[in-house]
């Protein structure tokens, strides 16, 4: 593990150092957050925080992965072909949630970015391409398709069923770490303590370049939380939550214990159901609401939580959570 953390300690170092000029820039092409009307009013002086925060973790993590792997992705060999696979997901998803950033800024729809629907069918296409190179044999995939079960030694084949529940993971933790970017820090150190856990994962069974991307990935991320912490100076936007909720799913699948998802991103399914627990209640019940707001932390706000009480709760569960995960992944 010496070198996997060191890694992170480098990618901290390289992500951190150009934190005040991304931000200088954001400012200066005025890319700064819109807060929604109906969020809770005392988030209203936020607006204008500079986001797509997420280019400081995506840029610094795809050139140490690229210059690591250099030799294995020219020479197309299985861990050239293996590390390409969340690195792709990383970028398509930020560019992704680039458009959506700066059509939110700038675009028709100011504070909301692309439609729903039209974010939700690109996802799923993304995603489906991804699952398919999981599922697929070399030298077009990764040949993916079992599921690790805690306590049972060997994996469970489930064959082509593989292929829609990657892509439901894929795509509904991407939507998941968005719902959670709504506090500072939250969705920053939930996802480094979920990367950080699947890079243990990953370290015990014996896959060393997925180890380097989990570090080299919570490495970045505390670089970003430096300027994310309470009261933030840098959003991570959809530029960021989309792409590490993706990547985190990716990660997850590739070390074969993706049924432990749940468990080690917490957080993110909690935050998740709240909102569809939300609006289908609101819908069977004729407007009535069970959360004073969703996601769930903002249900912990309106009850009198302070915005830095909800973030240090949450990612204490995210961290009690994810302990759990990597032990469960043990036995």
């Amino acid at each position: 593990m010496a070198w996997p953390l060191t890694l992170g300690t480098i990618s901290f170092l390289l992500a951190v150092i150009w934190g005040a000029p991304l931000i200088r820039f954001l400012k200066s092409y005025s890319l700064g957050k819109q807060i929604r009307i109906e969020g809770p009013s005392q988030h209203q002086v936020k607006m204008g925080t500079p986001t797509m925060g997420g280019i400081m973790v995506i840029g610094p993590v795809l050139m140490i992965t690229i210059a690591l792997n250099l030799a294995a992705l020219l020479g197309n060999t299985l861990i050239g072909r293996s590390i390409l696979l969340p690195m792709a997901t990383l970028l398509t998803f930020g560019i992704l949630g680039a458009i959506d950033d700066i059509a939110g800024i700038r675009g028709k729809r100011k504070g909301e970015g692309i439609t729903g629907r039209q974010k939700f069918l690109i996802q799923c296409v993304l995603a489906t391409i991804v699952a398919l190179v999981l599922y697929l044999p070399p030298p077009f995939g990764q040949d993916l398709h079992s599921l690790a079960i805690p306590t049972i030694r060997e994996k469970i084949d489930i064959g082509v069923v593989y292929i829609p529940i990657a892509i439901f993971f894929i795509v509904g933790f991407s939507n998941a770490v968005n719902l959670t970017d709504g506090l500072d820090s939250l969705a920053g150190w939930t996802s480094a303590i979920a990367f950080a856990c699947y890079g243990v994962i990953a370290y015990l069974q014996g896959q060393p370049y997925l180890v380097l991307f989990c570090f080299t990935m919570v490495g970045a991320l505390l670089a970003f939380l430096w300027f994310n912490a309470h009261p933030a100076e840098l959003f991570m936007g959809d530029t960021g939550a989309l792409a590490l909720g993706a990547t985190l799913a990716v990660v997850a699948f590739m070390t074969g214990q993706w049924l432990l998802l749940p468990i080690i991103g917490l957080v993110f399914v909690g935050d998740a159901l709240s909102v569809i627990i939300q609006v289908g209640y609101f819908k069977l019940t004729g407007g009535k609401r069970f959360f004073k707001m969703a996601p769930l932390h903002h249900h912990f706000e309106l009850v009198g939580w302070s915005e830095t009480q909800v973030v240090q709760r949450f990612w204490l569960a995210g961290l009690l959570a994810g302990m759990l995960g990597v032990a469960l992944a043990l036995l």
